[in-house]
């Protein structure tokens, strides 16, 4: 007997990606259910490439009791009327939004780095999916951690525009057609110009100087990997559609080579090591797209400081960042807690 799922918000980006992705992995599900607002109802959506189509759910009319699974990736205010109402139904929530990442009581998991964390997720029957540009990096740094111990992380973010959804992606494609043609390219979605531009601010400023989404990167791996690390982070957001990347600098406690690194790297879960010193011999944003991994290349040693490396990291943000680790976590709960399937 497999799982009951929910996908809510199935007609965005990163719900469209749920439904693919559990679609490729088989996860066993008896019944899968789309949910948006009401304005989607009616819509069919394909279920990956199995020829299946799901036809859209109001989520606001759905009763969620005897589902054992639901996804979110509705944004922090649905989610703040809907989560607590399937959660209360016995649905388990893997939430893909920011609002109870930092909660003590709900787990923020990323399964190649805290899976036992997950054990937590009674308490409010909830589970949080970290932000998009914390996920990826965390899987490369956990592994290196493990080895030397990390001091200290400073990292720069290269953030694609699909992290600001469906609105961000058109933004980019029409100002870049716009500046080609000699039309408006005034910005709509972002604080600035896209097209041919890099913006350094994502999400609200703080009053430190810093962004929320830098703000996140730095509690939330704390949450997922160590309290102790301390992490600095510019984010940037680039005109590329689907990719994240980020240049990652970090001082360990213990002595940790380049070579070293590696070779942690090349047999780590969940990392694709692509790091040869010639032409090419890198990953860009435009070749994760569509990949599971979190790619790791430009592995050096850094003379600033004792014991330092500095690296490059991309992984596919609707992926990894979102919905591939969204269904991670479901596989985890069901294999340590759940047990329901064959």
């Amino acid at each position: 007997m497999g799982y009951r799922v929910a996908v809510a918000g199935a007609t965005g980006n990163v719900g469209r990606e749920m439904l693919n992705i559990l679609a490729e992995r088989e996860f066993p599900a008896d019944e899968i259910v789309a949910l948006a607002s009401s304005r989607s109802i009616g819509t069919e959506i394909e279920y990956g490439e199995t020829g299946r189509k799901l036809k859209v759910k109001n989520i606001e009319h759905f009763d969620p009791a005897g589902f054992d699974i639901a996804l979110f990736a509705i944004g922090s205010e649905a989610t703040k009327v809907y989560a607590p109402k399937f959660a209360a139904a016995g649905c388990t929530v893997i939430d893909n939004s920011s609002l109870y990442r930092m909660d003590p009581d709900v787990p923020l998991i990323v399964p190649e780095v805290n899976p036992e964390a997950i054990d937590g997720y009674r308490a409010k029957n909830i589970i949080a999916n970290p932000n998009c540009s914390t996920a990826q990096m965390v899987v490369a740094l956990k592994p290196l951690h493990d080895a030397a111990t990390i001091k200290r992380v400073v990292v720069s973010t290269y953030q694609s525009v699909s992290g600001a959804g469906k609105s961000g992606m058109d933004e980019l494609f029409e100002q870049s057609r716009n500046i080609f043609v000699g039309d408006s390219n005034e910005p709509v979605k972002f604080t600035k110009q896209i097209a041919f531009n890099v913006i350094p601010h994502i999400d609200v400023f703080l009053e430190d100087g810093s962004t929320k989404e830098e703000w996140k990167m730095v509690v939330e791996t704390k949450k997922i990997m160590d309290p102790k690390v301390k992490v600095n982070a510019t984010c940037v957001r680039v005109p590329v559609f689907v990719g994240h990347a980020e240049s990652i600098n970090v001082e360990f406690e213990n002595e940790l080579s380049a070579e070293e690194a590696q070779n942690i790297l090349r047999e780590a879960p969940g990392i694709m090591l692509v790091d040869k010193r010639e032409d090419g011999g890198y990953v860009t944003p435009v070749e994760c797209v569509g990949e599971y991994a979190t790619f790791v290349s430009r592995v050096r040693d850094d003379p600033t400081v004792d014991n330092g490396i500095a690296l490059w990291c991309v992984s596919d943000n609707l992926r990894k960042g979102a919905a591939l680790n969204a269904v991670q976590i479901a596989e985890l709960l069901g294999r340590r807690h759940l047990q329901k399937a064959d």
